[in-house]
């Protein structure tokens, strides 16, 4: 792709590098792709002493405060200060992208306004649904309105599906939304890392079929029906057993729900793709998700998928064919889906191949072309709007 230098772009985040999330690794995937077509690359996002990972292109930290709660491991921004705002202009960005609606991601937004320069939005994260997970649902009408604002502000949005973009509609966050999926890794999830002396090293013996969880281990994952399920699942007399891959504040508590399950702990790069390969089938009862990334890298790993029927997954897997979809909250539908697969061997194949075929049409860069489009897309607009009747571009 050609691209007219000098393209500027100041992305904002509200967590770049600090934790590991599906959400900040698409914006650095999204980063590196864009420095290699030549993109000019600055990054304005809230900062911690202890980063998770190093960060793609220029980051510039923005004043923030712990997260309260006892969710120490997020920052939160509170907005932008002299030093920020120095640094922008020294940029001189061609377009402000935004990604969280927080306090950095709204300032943002105004100081695009001023200058006369397009705004675009990506978004990540189910903020409104977080809440209720933490006895806090009477604040959702307040953050829903938050969002109606933030989304509706930006010249264009990018949802990371459709089923996304259409809750999005529905909830009055924009007419003008774009999808930007996710892409996927292939040389780290593939069939070809799963390990039998692996699972002989979890204490996993080799007949034994292996019900996977992976992600973050906090309670808006969804635990608490996994959990729920799995008890259902051994109250029939299933034989099966859990692999939980990753970490987070709520593992104390998951540990304590399910005593018999394998937890391997944070895995990252050949390690993580070895762990989810050596699973059996993938079980995500989230609907949290706006994609599902552990989604997809299950489905590139030749895993079956057994998903709530909600935002992400819903895009991603095809019920009956690559897993099994079923109604958020039914922790006896979820038992019963994971006992076909625990049970059929030739549907749990069957249907990891499938879903390994699918997985091969999400390409990273192709999914971050959609973006740098819609980069080039509204840049060349605001310049035909500045420019006068008649004139060249």
């Amino acid at each position: 792709m050609s691209v007219p230098a000098p393209l500027r772009v100041a992305l904002f985040s509200g967590n770049y590098n600090y934790v590991r999330d599906g959400a900040n690794q698409a914006l650095n995937r999204l980063a590196e792709y864009l420095l290699r077509q030549g993109v000019a690359v600055r990054v304005y996002s809230p900062t911690t002493d202890t980063p998770a990972f190093e960060p793609m292109g220029d980051l510039v930290s923005a004043p923030s405060l712990p997260f309260p709660g006892g969710r120490d491991e997020y920052r939160f921004s509170t907005g932008m200060n002299r030093r920020v705002r120095d640094d922008l202009d020294r940029f001189a960005p061609d377009i402000i992208h935004v990604s969280a609606p927080d306090v950095l991601g709204h300032r943002a937004i105004s100081w695009a306004r001023a200058r006369g320069l397009p705004v675009l939005a990506t978004m990540h994260t189910r903020f409104e649904t977080y809440f209720h997970y933490y006895r806090l649902g009477f604040v959702v009408p307040l953050i829903e309105a938050i969002l109606r604002r933030f989304y509706t502000r930006a010249d264009r949005v990018l949802a990371p599906s459709p089923s996304m973009a259409e809750l999005m509609r529905a909830k009055g966050q924009g007419k003008r939304i774009g999808i930007w999926a996710r892409g996927i890794d292939t040389a780290i999830f593939t069939p070809a890392r799963r390990s039998t002396a692996w699972r002989q090293a979890q204490g996993i013996a080799d007949q034994e079929v292996v019900i996977g969880f992976l992600g973050r281990l906090v309670m808006e994952k969804g635990l608490d029906v996994f959990a729920n399920a799995i008890r259902h699942l051994r109250a029939q007399g299933v034989q099966h057993r859990v692999l939980v891959i990753g970490d987070g504040p709520a593992r104390s508590w998951f540990e304590s729900a399910m005593p018999d399950a394998v937890f391997a702990g944070f895995q990252s790069g050949p390690d993580l793709g070895c762990a989810v390969a050596s699973m059996d089938v993938f079980f995500n009862p989230s609907v949290t998700e706006t994609f599902g990334n552990v989604t997809l890298e299950a489905m590139a790993s030749g895993l079956p998928v057994v998903a709530a029927r909600a935002t992400g997954s819903s895009n991603l897997v095809e019920d009956g064919t690559t897993g099994a979809l079923v109604a958020p909250g039914d922790d006896q539908g979820f038992a019963d889906a994971l006992a076909a697969y625990c049970t059929d061997t030739a549907r749990r194949e069957s249907h990891g191949r499938a879903g390994l075929c699918a997985s091969r049409a999400y390409d990273w860069d192709a999914m971050n072309a959609v973006v740098l489009d819609a980069y080039l897309e509204l840049v060349a607009q605001r310049g035909l709007a500045k420019s006068p009747v008649g004139s060249a571009l």
